[in-house]
C-alpha cells in the first residue's frame, strides 16, 4: 500500500464530538456510531457487526487504520458483508468493558487496543483479538484483518448456528461475573499482608516496578505499599516504592523537559515509552510521588511531582480550568518523534562542557537508544552525577536546568503531537483529588487553587439541573452521555480530597447530593456493590459491576473508599456500611488477585482504622491557627481526617459537619483529636497539639 494518503468522503463519524471517531471520518470505510441506527441495520440486513474500539492516543489504533481501515480493498469487504461501528473507549467505557471481558475469556489474554469484535446482530460477541495485521506477517497467531473477515463472512453464511452458539456462552458467561456474594466473608489484616507478599513476588529488584516487559506505573499498588509501611512497620514495601519512583523518574518514561509520565514502558527498566501521555495516569503519579516525598524526604521526588503539575498547568489546562484527557504518541506519523534527539541535535545546540555534561547525564550517545535517535533518561542522581564529574552539585544543576530549557524551546518549535480536548469527568476528578492532596501537602496554594477551579469548572459544566452528571464534554461541544458510576465515585473523592485541602464546607455539601445520586441510581438494591451503569442506562447485553483495580482505580472501589471517608466526617454509618458490604462482597477477587485489588485495599486499610479525626477551632488570621493547621499536614497519614472552622467567620455549619457541634474554641487554637470514635480532651495550643500528635504517632504504629 501506498505511503501517500488516499483521501474519500467524510462517512457518519465526521459529525461525531469524539476526536478518535473523527479521525476515522475519511476513511472509506461505512462507518457508524454506536446508536439505534446501527444496531438497526445489523438486525435489518442480518449481517454480524464488527466493532473496533480505541482512542485517539493509540498508536496501534493509528497503524490499524492505515493499514486496513484506509485500504480500499478492506474497506470493500467490510462494507459489504459487515456493519461497521467505531466506539471511543473514553467516552463509552461501558461498552469497552464489556468487550474487553470478552476479549479476555475467548483468547485468555490480556487485552489492549484496538480492540476488535465480531458481535452477532444481538450484540453478542463470537470473536475477538486487538491488532490485526494486513498481510499474514505474524503466520497463524494473528491472521492478516482481510483473510480474518473472509473467514468470517463465511462462517456467517454457513455455519451461523454455531458462531450464535459461542456467541451465547459467551454472553452468558459476561452476565454471570458481576455477581457478588454478600456473604462472602470479611476482609482481616492477612488480606493486605498477602497482598503485600505478592507484589513482593513480582517486584523488580533492579528497576523497580511488577513483572516484566512491558512495564506499566501501578501507581495504586504504589499507594497501597506505603499504607502496608505504615501499618505493620515493614521498611520492604518503602524500598520498593523508593526504587520504583526513582527509577521511573529518572526513565524515559519521564519527559525530563517538560515533565509528566507517557503511558507504560515497553522495556524492563522504564527507558523506552510508548509515548501517550494519559491524564490519568499523570494524576495518579502525581499522588505517589507527592505521598513518597512525604514519607522519604527526597528532593527528586518532589521535584518531579512538581515539574509535573508544571507539565498538566501548561499543556493540559481547558481554558475553563479543567484538564484535557490525552496527548498522542505520534507527531508527523512518527511515534515519538517530538520528544527524541539527535545526539548532533544535541552538540549543535548546546556549548562544549555543557553538551558534554548533559550527554553524560541524560545518556545521549551518537549510537543512540531508539531508533539511531536518544530518548533521554538518567541513571544516576544529581549528586552522583555530581561526583562523578568532579564538579559542584549546585554548578551541575544550574547547568541541567538551562540546558533543559534550550532543548525545550527548540521542542517546542517541532511540530506537537495531537492533543484530545475531551473534558472526562472522572479523569478531571482523578486530577483534582492528585492536585488537592499535592497542593496541601507540599504547601503550594496555587496548586490547590488549580484543583478548585478545575472541580468548578466541573461541577458547572457537567452537573445537570437534576443532580446527575455527565460523562463528557469539549470546549466546543456540549456536555453529552450519561455518567458512569466511576465518573460518581472518583467525583466524590475529588471533593472529599478539596475539602481536606481547603476545609471549605461547600465540598461536602456537593459530595453529599453526589452520593446519594450515585447510591440512588448505581447501588445495587438487592445485594452488595454497585453497578457500572445507572439503573435507566441504555440496555446492553450486560450490566456488571467493575471490580479490577488497573491503570485506574475500579468505580466500585473508589465508591467504597469515599463512602468511607464521607461517612466519617458526616457521621453516616449507613454509608460506612455500605462501604464495609462492598468491600467484603470482593473477598473472592482479593483471594485471587489481590494485586487486582489495590485501589479495594486501600479502602480496607482506611477502614481497619486506626482512624484520626481531628476538629481544630481558631481564627484563620492567627500565626498560632495556621501553626496548628501546618502540624496536622506533618508526617504520613493517610487515615487521618480534618475539619476546620473559624468562629469569626460565623456559626459552625454542623448540620454539614457534625464533628463541629458542642466543640467549643477555648483560650485559642483548640484541637480535638478522636482515634476510633474515641476522643480526648481538648488541647490548646499548637505546641501542644504538635507534642500530642507526635506522641499518637507512636501509638498508632505500635497499635499493629
Amino acid at each position: 500500500m501506498s505511503d501517500t494518503p488516499l483521501t474519500f468522503p467524510e462517512n457518519r463519524l465526521a459529525q461525531e464530538s469524539s476526536l478518535y471517531l473523527r479521525q476515522h471520518a475519511r476513511n472509506p470505510v461505512d462507518w457508524f456510531p454506536w446508536g439505534a441506527e446501527a444496531l438497526d441495520t445489523a438486525r435489518q440486513l442480518n449481517r454480524p457487526i464488527f466493532l473496533s474500539i480505541g482512542y485517539s492516543a493509540c498508536h496501534w489504533c493509528h497503524v490499524m487504520e492505515h493499514e486496513s481501515f484506509e485500504n480500499p480493498d478492506t474497506a470493500a469487504i467490510m462494507n459489504a458483508h459487515f456493519v461497521c461501528i467505531k466506539v471511543d473507549r473514553e467516552e463509552r467505557p461501558d461498552i469497552d468493558q464489556i468487550y474487553m471481558t470478552a476479549l479476555q475469556v475467548m483468547t485468555r489474554e490480556g487485552g489492549g487496543w484496538p480492540l476488535s469484535v465480531f458481535l452477532t446482530p444481538e450484540l453478542k460477541p463470537f470473536y475477538a483479538g486487538t491488532y490485526f495485521p494486513p498481510d499474514n506477517r505474524y503466520g497463524r497467531n494473528r491472521p492478516s484483518f482481510p483473510k480474518l473477515l473472509r473467514t468470517i463472512r463465511e462462517a456467517w453464511e454457513t455455519t451461523p448456528d454455531q458462531l450464535r452458539g459461542q456467541a451465547n456462552e459467551v454472553t452468558h458467561y459476561l452476565q454471570s461475573i458481576g455477581d457478588l456474594q454478600a456473604d462472602a466473608g470479611d476482609l482481616k489484616p492477612s488480606h493486605l499482608r498477602h497482598a503485600l507478599d505478592q507484589l513482593r513476588r513480582s517486584f523488580d529488584a533492579s528497576y523497580g516496578g511488577f513483572g516484566e516487559a512491558p512495564k506499566f506505573p501501578h501507581a495504586i499498588e504504589l499507594r497501597l505499599l506505603l499504607r502496608g509501611w505504615k501499618r505493620f512497620d515493614d521498611d520492604t514495601p518503602l524500598e520498593m516504592v523508593k526504587i520504583t519512583l526513582e527509577k521511573m523518574g529518572r526513565g524515559g518514561i519521564y519527559d525530563h523537559l517538560g515533565g509528566g509520565f507517557a503511558r507504560y514502558s515497553v522495556d524492563a527498566r522504564w527507558l523506552v515509552p510508548h509515548f501517550e501521555k494519559m491524564l490519568y495516569d499523570n494524576a495518579l503519579l502525581l499522588a505517589a510521588y507527592v505521598d513518597g516525598w512525604h514519607v522519604t524526604g527526597e528532593d527528586e521526588f518532589r521535584r518531579t511531582a512538581e515539574e509535573t503539575i508544571d507539565y498538566l498547568r501548561r499543556e493540559m489546562t481547558a481554558p475553563n480550568g479543567a484538564f484535557f484527557s490525552t496527548q498522542d504518541a505520534d507527531s508527523e506519523g512518527e511515534e515519538g518523534k517530538f520528544y527524541v534527539w539527535s545526539f548532533a541535535e544535541v552538540q549543535s545546540l548546546l556549548d562544549g562542557e555543557t553538551a558534554k555534561t548533559f550527554c553524560y547525564v541524560y545518556g545521549v550517545t551518537p549510537e543512540g537508544n531508539f531508533e539511531g535517535r536518544n530518548i533521554l533518561h538518567r541513571a544516576k542522581s544529581d549528586e552522583q552525577d555530581a561526583r562523578m564529574l568532579g564538579i559542584p552539585l549546585d554548578l551541575l544543576q544550574t547547568q541541567l536546568a538551562q540546558a533543559r530549557g534550550k532543548l525545550f524551546a527548540v521542542r517546542s518549535q517541532r511540530i506537537w503531537p495531537g492533543r484530545d480536548e475531551k473534558i472526562l469527568t472522572s479523569w478531571n476528578a482523578l486530577m483534582i483529588s492528585s492536585l488537592a492532596h499535592a497542593g496541601a501537602t507540599l504547601q503550594r496554594p496555587d496548586v490547590i487553587a488549580m484543583a478548585v477551579r478545575a472541580a468548578e469548572a466541573i461541577l458547572t459544566a457537567m452537573r445537570r439541573p437534576d443532580g446527575q452528571l455527565y460523562r463528557t464534554m469539549s470546549m466546543a461541544t456540549a456536555p453529552k452521555l450519561n455518567a458512569y458510576l466511576e465518573d460518581y465515585a472518583f467525583l466524590i473523592a475529588a471533593l472529599i480530597e478539596l475539602h481536606q485541602a481547603t476545609y471549605e464546607p461547600r465540598w461536602i455539601v456537593t459530595a453529599c447530593e453526589l452520593c446519594e445520586v450515585m447510591i440512588g441510581r448505581f447501588a445495587d438494591p438487592s445485594g452488595p456493590g454497585f453497578y457500572f451503569t445507572a439503573i435507566d442506562h441504555e440496555a446492553l447485553i450486560s450490566r456488571n459491576k467493575d471490580s479490577h483495580d488497573g491503570s485506574m482505580p475500579s468505580g466500585n472501589s473508589m465508591a467504597a473508599m469515599a463512602l468511607l471517608r464521607l461517612g466519617a466526617l458526616i457521621d453516616r454509618a449507613d454509608w460506612t456500611t455500605r462501604a464495609v458490604g462492598t468491600i467484603n462482597a470482593f473477598l473472592p477477587l482479593i483471594q485471587r488477585s489481590p494485586t487486582a485489588a489495590g485501589q479495594m485495599l486501600c479502602a480496607y486499610d482506611f477502614h481497619l482504622g486506626p482512624q484520626e479525626q481531628i476538629t481544630i477551632l481558631g481564627h484563620a488570621g492567627d500565626a498560632e491557627t495556621q501553626r496548628a493547621l501546618a502540624v496536622v499536614r506533618q508526617g504520613y497519614h493517610p487515615n487521618r481526617l480534618v475539619v476546620f472552622h473559624d468562629p469569626a467567620s460565623g456559626p459552625a455549619p454542623v448540620d454539614v459537619l457534625p464533628w463541629l457541634r458542642d466543640r467549643p474554641m477555648l483560650d485559642g487554637v483548640t484541637c480535638y483529636i478522636c482515634r476510633d470514635q474515641v476522643c480526648a480532651a481538648p488541647i490548646v495550643g499548637a505546641a501542644a497539639f504538635a507534642a500530642e500528635l507526635g506522641h499518637a504517632g507512636d501509638e498508632l504504629r505500635e497499635a499493629f
